[in-house]
């Protein structure tokens, strides 16, 4: 799993426990147990989207995962 700089900081900041639960989601879908959590894949641009409350990160997972953004869901696809 790859995290790039500006989502770990966004994750950093993050309340502990939003905290623990993306990065427990980010083990299920290494996993490929993906059947709990709510993921679309994202329209007119590659990749996914994780929701967990009111945060939301965008990753791919081709070979690997790699999660390219993490934030507050009225910032995140800007």
């Amino acid at each position: 799993m790859k995290i790039k700089k500006k989502a770990q900081k966004i994750l950093n900041k993050m309340p502990m426990d939003y905290r623990l639960k993306f990065y427990n989601a980010f083990d299920l879908i290494e996993a490929g147990d993906t059947s709990t959590l709510n993921i679309k894949e994202l329209s007119g641009r590659d990749g996914y989207r994780l929701r967990i409350g009111q945060y939301r990160a965008i990753f791919t997972n081709d070979n690997e995962l790699i999660v390219i953004e993490v934030g507050n869901r009225g910032d995140i696809y800007k």
